[in-house]
């Protein structure tokens, strides 16, 4: 069965940073891509930094020098540094995975195409 469950979440003031944890379980990282998206209220799910056994870490122009991605592959944990966050950063943070029978070799960046997601975590930045 597969699971992600987000953490690390909360609130900060703008400038400052958060590490968002994925853990997941029921698949390994070698058979997955992997994405981070973000969800404003009442807007579709953006994604923001995706990675993948042999796809090198991809962002979003909104977040490219900001954001980092990262996955532990021991520890079945895929993580989001995010540093001198800004209040357009506020919204609801998901991780979602793709599982492949080969190494993701370009994660893709549409929602439609990632079947597992986590139940999200608020990020909220204040001015």
């Amino acid at each position: 069965q597969v699971q992600l469950v987000e953490s690390g979440g909360g609130s900060v003031q703008a400038g400052g940073s958060l590490r968002l944890s994925c853990a997941y379980s029921g698949y390994t990282y070698d058979q997955s891509c992997m994405i981070w998206f973000r969800q404003y209220p009442g807007k579709e799910r953006e994604g923001i930094a995706n990675i993948g056994t042999y796809s090198s870490p991809r962002y979003h122009d909104s977040v490219k020098g900001r954001f980092i991605i990262s996955a532990d592959a021991t520890n079945d944990t895929l993580f989001l540094q995010m540093n001198n966050l800004k209040p357009e950063d506020t919204a609801v943070y998901y991780c979602a995975a793709l599982i492949r029978t080969r190494p993701c070799t370009a994660a893709p960046w549409s929602s439609s195409q990632y079947p597992y997601w986590g139940q999200g975590t608020q990020v909220t930045v204040s001015s």
